[in-house]
């Protein structure tokens, strides 16, 4: 196994400005390609633009004398805020509470007079997090058949009294804040203080805080500028790449070892990737060189306000094909002549520390840069997608990959997320409950669901490149079945070392909150498995006929409609459902669960056993859930088939009572 590094539990105020920068972040990264579209829509199309067309860009005035409305005015003042505030509300409540944060911000949006990027930031989770705690009153108390009429009222009536507070209470706290802030960098500007900011985001960058300036001030400001204007030079203070090439370009010169070698791929995954912390580490290495990447920041903010240059969209990430795109029409020279001075500086200060600078006694330059890289990754609070390319670490290494801090959140993903996930989250929780962490979180979802929240994701070995994307942050464990996998006990292992070391480290385990706690138990329907859907000897000899065996039954009970059976076979077809233990589950795909009617387990039983793909199987247990209300029952079997001894009176059985006696009697 690879070797973990452990950070110390974060506390500090550094942690909460960087879990808050986080969080914005979370809101801008998934909509840069709506202002990407924006940014092009209006370099060509306004009256200062390569191709002025003044239906798209907004300027001039029709046949009939009406002003031009155009796309770039909308989609500033509407599309990009809304899209904002549903995805902050989103990421509290998922849809729902993306739907609510997005009516509440219509409210700030026709109340200010200027693009609501900051007050949809704060009305958009506002609404997912109330409406959440909303449904939490009568969670449960619904009487069935009423639960569509009660949701959809209760978020039409909670949005619209949140957008009428976002018109009265929040637009004009937020246009006070805007118009304050707008004057601020003013002054700056006009007494050529701006690069003075250097001195502040580049100690920021290093230190995972750029976030929360950068979209929680520069872009909101920016994108307010750009409008007025046409460009802006904010989007530039934090996403110009030179600084941090030329500090990797005085390593490529004057470095020693891994140092100097890793730095040329270092520089074009900075530079062309925009991927600015892979150079985190070097800085980190000699802390010093912080002084080069502020001369640098300060002499590219000084050029691009000399010039009277900017870009006219947010760059991200700070790629330097990113800079141009967005660059306004008649800022080319200016922009990229502080991406060359800003590298330069850098570059000159960063090779005389270099040089006259020597490594400690002992130390080697491979030992302190896997130190500051391991620095940069506690930092951060989690592994750093791009580290392996400095240590030589990455997919190859054996065992479960390093972290930089306590595993909190554990995630089995699969193509539906609620059969074969279910029971290997069931099976691992337990594990690392009876290993004495009780508040490490272990959950289940479908790969569509993914967000980069999670700190290990365990997927089947056919499924992990399709949750690596949506997971870049976290640790990615394969497995070939979800039952008895070995891999479980190296995740309990590496939950053991970082989650204990971080406790020695640091005094106490935080307290669990809320969001932390163990998963809330679905209390199971008492119809969901029934003694009609147990069969003791099966009739079918193949994967298929059992998996129509066991669809039939779940069809028999209303549970499921015939399309619902063919979604099993696809969703077989895609990644097996054998479990391990001789046990396979098979269950519709994601795109299959409006086929579902009501939840309902069948289980079937083939003393002769069944070839499944290759693997024996002796029980098929179909499943179709609605809600997580079938989670109950796999819990169950999962628990059972974990167990040798249950397992054989399983095999030897001779009534359907025994069965459901055996499964802990799941419908109680």
């Amino acid at each position: 196994m690879a070797t973990e590094t452990v950070a110390k539990p974060k506390t500090s105020a550094r942690v909460h400005v960087q879990k808050f920068g986080t969080f914005l972040s979370g809101m801008i990264m998934p909509n840069i390609g709506a202002f990407i579209a924006w940014g092009i829509i209006t370099a060509l199309f306004i009256e200062k633009g390569w191709i002025p067309v003044p239906q798209l860009g907004g300027f001039g005035t029709n046949a009939e004398g009406v002003p031009n409305t155009g796309l770039v005015g909308p989609m500033i003042t509407y599309l990009l805020p809304l899209l904002i505030a549903y995805t902050g509300g989103r990421m509290v409540y998922d849809v729902r509470g993306g739907v609510v944060g997005a009516i509440g911000t219509m409210g700030v949006i026709v109340g200010a007079g200027i693009p609501m990027f900051i007050g949809a930031m704060i009305m958009g989770p506002l609404g997912g997090w109330t409406m959440k705690k909303i449904d939490s009153i009568w969670e449960g108390k619904i009487r069935p058949g009423f639960e569509m009429l009660v949701n959809n009222f209760s978020a039409g009536i909670w949005g619209a009294l949140l957008a009428m507070l976002g018109f009265y209470g929040i637009s004009p706290l937020v246009t006070a804040f805007s118009t304050g802030a707008g004057n601020v960098v003013q002054f700056l500007v006009n007494n050529g203080l701006l690069p003075l900011t250097s001195i502040f985001i580049e100690p920021a960058k290093v230190l995972f805080l750029n976030n929360a300036i950068n979209h929680g001030v520069l872009t909101p400001l920016g994108i307010q500028q750009s409008l007025e204007q046409g460009k802006s030079i904010l989007f530039l203070l934090e996403a110009n790449p030179g600084p941090g090439l030329g500090i990797l370009l005085a390593y490529m010169f004057f470095g020693k070892g891994l140092a100097k070698a890793s730095a040329p791929g270092a520089a074009i995954i900075h530079f062309f990737g925009g991927i600015h912390e892979i150079y985190f580490p070097y800085v980190l290495m000699k802390p010093i060189l912080i002084l080069a990447a502020i001369g640098g920041g300060m002499t590219g903010i000084a050029t691009l306000a000399v010039t009277n240059s900017g870009l006219v969209a947010p760059a991200a990430p700070g790629s330097i094909i990113a800079v141009i795109a967005q660059t306004s029409r008649d800022s080319y020279f200016g922009v990229i002549l502080s991406v060359l001075l800003a590298a330069t500086v850098s570059f000159l200060i960063a090779s005389i520390i270099l040089k006259s600078s020597k490594t400690p006694v002992g130390e080697t330059e491979e030992d302190a840069l896997n130190a500051a890289t391991s620095k940069m990754e506690a930092m951060k609070g989690k592994k750093s997608s791009v580290a392996s390319t400095l240590t030589g670490a990455g997919a190859g290494a054996g065992g479960v990959a390093v972290m930089a801090g306590p595993i909190r959140n554990i995630v089995f993903a699969c193509d539906a997320g609620m059969g074969s996930s279910a029971m290997g989250a069931s099976v691992l929780r337990n594990k690392i409950k009876d290993a004495g962490f009780p508040d490490v979180k272990v959950t289940n979802a479908s790969i569509a669901n993914l967000s980069d929240t999670y700190d290990v994701v365990v997927t089947h070995q056919d499924l992990t490149e399709r949750a690596k994307p949506a997971t870049s942050g976290a640790v990615h464990v394969s497995v070939d079945n979800f039952m008895n996998s070995p891999r479980y006990d190296e995740i309990v292992e590496l939950v053991q070392r970082s989650n204990a070391a971080g406790t020695a480290d640091g005094g106490a385990a935080a307290a669990p909150t809320a969001a932390d706690a163990a998963p809330e138990t679905v209390t199971a329907p008492s119809d969901i498995l029934v003694s009609e859907s147990v069969v003791l000897n099966g009739s079918a000899t193949t994967r298929d006929a059992a998996i129509d065996e066991a669809g039939q039954l779940l069809l028999a009970r209303g549970a499921v409609d015939t399309d619902y059976i063919r979604a099993m076979h696809e969703r077989e077809e895609s990644v097996s459902t054998y479990m391990g233990s001789f046990l396979a589950i098979p269950h519709g795909t994601n795109a299959a669960k409006d086929h579902i009617r009501k939840s309902a387990v069948s289980v079937i039983r083939y003393p002769e056993g069944i070839d499944w793909n290759g693997k024996q199987v002796k029980f098929v247990v179909g499943v179709a859930g609605v809600n997580n209300e079938h989670l109950h029952i796999l819990s169950s079997i999962a628990k059972v088939f974990t167990n040798k001894s249950q397992v054989a009176q399983l095999e030897a059985a001779t009534s359907v009572d025994e069965v459901l006696e055996l499964f802990g009697k799941v419908n109680a």
